[in-house]
């Protein structure tokens, strides 16, 4: 059937390892919980340090193609955003599939975007809210996004989106397609089965409540679209970024040569261009 038993997921994780080593957990990092739809629902708080002037949050819904990953394994990042811009940042550790198969992700991230539009706000002294994420964080900050305009009439609770290699139509662009077995991170094998795992049999991958490329994108704010040409999601940032534009939400889209999926994981020149860009976009946000 192609699908993975809950007990397969996780050892992707082992697969993908090599090409990602892990990050160094940051010692300033606090959790607090809310309360979330399946439960307590953590957010990994990473404040300014001291002397860097409070301007707002970015909330960070993290990679690991909705089966593994968690909110603890970017805090170099975040530790940037917080230390440059001035944003507190919190990560959500949703609920992963296949043991929480979609909706169950989307739900959390929901939670945690309307906790941070609202108590949150007060809680922290900030006015100006950003989103965003990596790969499935890209999909599921959008998703949120589309949620908080249709559900809550909130369309713009949230400044901006930082929207980083995006897997933004589960029905597989022909990039992820046409990709083959080579994995620079994934390929089309690791995309087909995250897809698998997260939604299950009889849901139609491109209904716009699971695939945000073929939703009503009007309303929603700026972003700034990242990714590398030898990311098998480059196809997914093209064809989204050009819906944005096309609905009039304003933003910028930046495509890097030879880099590969979430290439930003990987020090380097390109990677500091593009960390550069995404601080300076969030920046002019507050």
């Amino acid at each position: 059937s192609g699908r993975w038993a809950a007990t397969d997921s996780r050892p992707m994780v082992s697969a993908l390892t090599p090409a990602s080593p892990a990050m160094p957990r940051s010692t300033r990092a606090e959790t607090m919980t809310i309360e979330g739809p399946g439960g307590p629902l953590d957010l990994r708080v990473i404040r300014p340090r001291a002397g860097v002037k409070l301007r707002g949050a970015y909330l960070h819904i993290h990679r690991g193609g909705w089966v593994w990953g968690s909110a603890d394994e970017q805090d170099p990042w975040l530790e940037r955003i917080a230390d440059t811009c001035g944003f507190i940042c919190l990560s959500v550790d949703y609920r992963l599939a296949p043991e929480h198969p979609y909706p169950a992700a989307l739900l959390d991230c929901e939670a945690a975007a309307l906790w941070l539009a609202g108590p949150g706000k007060a809680e922290f002294g900030v006015t100006a809210l950003t989103i965003g994420g990596e790969s499935v964080g890209a999909h599921l900050a959008v998703m949120v996004l589309l949620r908080l305009r249709d559900r809550h009439a909130l369309p713009r609770a949230f400044r901006g989106a930082n929207l980083n290699a995006g897997f933004f139509d589960l029905g597989l662009t022909p990039s992820v397609r046409n990709w083959g077995d080579e994995r620079l991170v994934c390929n089309t094998t690791d995309l087909t089965a995250f897809a698998n795992g997260y939604v299950r049999d009889g849901i139609d991958r491109r209904r716009p409540d699971v695939s945000p490329i073929y939703a009503d994108l009007k309303g929603l704010p700026p972003a700034l679209f990242t990714v590398g040409t030898c990311d098998p999601l480059l196809d997914d940032t093209l064809y989204m970024s050009g819906r944005w534009a096309a609905a009039g939400n304003g933003g910028h889209t930046s495509v890097y040569a030879g880099g590969c999926h979430v290439f930003i994981r990987y020090p380097g020149a390109m990677s500091e261009r593009a960390l550069e860009l995404i601080d300076r976009f969030l920046m002019a946000l507050a």
